[in-house]
């Protein structure tokens, strides 16, 4: 080891494994080490960037080797967007890590019996999968090592992604592998029709310009949903921006815009306004047509959704006469998805607008079965609610990243519904709360489901039983 310019530099260290959220770990002097852009079995030399007690955080200098795993990555932004990270891996690798990742979490952050876990489900489609993407436009985007060495004078306005851990600085997207046509070509034309006409890019640092965001939606059906957030009413330039989209892109068959003043890009408390098309883009899954709105939650990867939903209903193991209870049911689109195998479906959600959704897609589909409720689940799974629907039979739950309120899981073991399935995006707190519910239901199956191809994120989905003792 090193010292160079107060910089701590460890030569010649083995990369070890895989930790939380992505990132490589090694191991020196009884420290753990947590590295970006690693593989196991790279042989490296770090820079240390964070220094604590019981763990540091670095960068890789230099290989002396490298892993097995590693394949050459396809994106020229690798390195320095923040999505794809683990594209320098192979994809029968990435599942192999992905499957561990659920492994652990159960084994360190749980305390209860789980069978063995099957090995994750991969998504068919690896480069193109996702059918919601978000560009931020920036007066002075982010340049490149190889930008600034060049030194010659950069036009720093970009259209792309933020860079991780800086949400005010942008990379200029070239190609995105994330979202198939004509998602590219829209946000190439508009930036660049932009430039040509010395339209404003919304500048961070004063909190001013014109055109602040970009949302594209694509759909199974060939349905294109597009969203401009303008950070001021300027309606001359925000019809020539809408004109221009319309015109050159007739493929788009939702053209929406926001007038976006606030400190941030969310909208959801905001008006959205069509300026064509329909107000909603459509997308369908084994007969069933759901709605999309601007506001709209859906699966970003719609096949992998299909996947998703199939395994969650083969989990519950519905006969056609049960009380299906759906907790963060979203816009009901497992409730919907469930329902021509249940006899009723009584779906939960905090969020009113989704709410809406759900019993709009239920509409739509001629699905007479299903009701929804908008609230707080912890004040919404009452002794009332189950005396008005009946007990429910199966519990099918799919919280977000934070998992479920400790009332919620102490609700959950009082009404003893037969099986629970819980699907989720975090197993690390699917972990705590399976610990928490093994107080009267037993872990049968776990599956694991990549939505999320080139990333470390991966579902889980759960079938649990009452135990029999209960």
């Amino acid at each position: 080891m090193r010292k160079r310019k107060k910089n701590v530099v460890i030569e010649n260290i083995a990369i070890e494994d895989f930790a939380a959220e992505g990132k490589c770990v090694a191991k020196h002097e009884g420290k753990v080490i947590f590295v970006d852009h690693a593989a196991p079995g790279d042989v490296v030399d770090l820079q240390l960037t964070k220094s604590r007690k019981s763990f540091s955080e670095a960068r890789i200098t230099n290989f002396h080797g490298y892993s097995d795993l590693r394949i050459e990555p396809f994106c020229s932004h690798y390195g320095v967007c923040g999505g794809c990270k683990w594209q320098h891996l192979d994809y029968k690798s990435q599942l192999y890590y992905k499957t561990k990742q659920v492994r652990d979490n159960f084994e360190h952050l749980g305390k209860f019996e789980y069978p063995e876990i099957l090995e994750a489900i991969g998504s068919e489609k690896t480069r193109y999968y996702r059918n919601k993407l978000e560009f931020t436009f920036s007066a002075a985007r982010w340049l490149t090592v190889e930008e600034i060495r060049e030194g010659t004078e950069q036009d720093r306005r970009g259209l792309g992604f933020h860079i991780p851990k800086h949400y005010n600085k942008v990379i200029n997207v070239d190609h995105c592998y994330l979202q198939s046509d004509p998602s590219n070509e829209i946000r190439l034309g508009l930036a660049q029709f932009a430039r040509e006409n010395d339209l404003p890019f919304f500048d961070y640092r004063v909190e001013d310009g014109l055109l602040r965001n970009l949302m594209i939606r694509t759909s199974t059906t060939s349905d294109v949903m597009v969203l401009v957030q303008f950070f001021r009413n300027d309606k001359k330039e925000v019809k020539m921006v809408m004109e221009y989209l319309e015109n050159a892109f007739p493929q788009i068959t939702s053209l929406n815009y926001v007038i976006n003043g606030k400190g941030n890009d969310s909208f959801h408390d905001l008006e959205v306004k069509l300026y064509s098309g329909k107000p909603y883009i459509e997308e369908q899954m084994e007969g069933l047509t759901f709605r999309v709105g601007p506001k709209s939650f859906y699966q970003t990867n719609s096949d992998q959704a299909y996947v998703l939903y199939k395994k969650t209903r083969e989990f519950a193991e519905l006969q056609g006469d049960e009380t299906v209870y759906d907790l963060y049911t979203g816009t009901g689109t497992i409730a919907n998805f469930v329902a021509k195998q249940a006899s009723k479906v009584v779906g939960i959600e905090y969020v009113e607008e989704a709410i809406e959704d759900a019993k709009l897609n239920s509409e739509l589909n001629g699905v007479e079965n299903t009701t929804f409720y908008a609230g707080d689940m912890k004040k919404m799974l009452t002794r009332e609610l189950f005396e008005k629907h009946g007990k429910p039979d199966v519990i099918i739950t799919d919280p977000p990243r934070a998992g479920m309120d400790k009332e919620v899981v102490e609700m959950l073991l009082r009404v003893e519904a037969n099986r629970i399935v819980y699907v989720s995006c975090n197993p690390a707190t699917q972990a705590r709360d399976l610990t928490l519910l093994d107080e009267k239901y037993k872990v049968v199956k776990v599956q694991p489901v990549d939505m999320f191809p080139h990333t470390h994120h991966i579902e889980n989905v759960v079938q649990l039983e009452l135990r029999k003792d209960a």
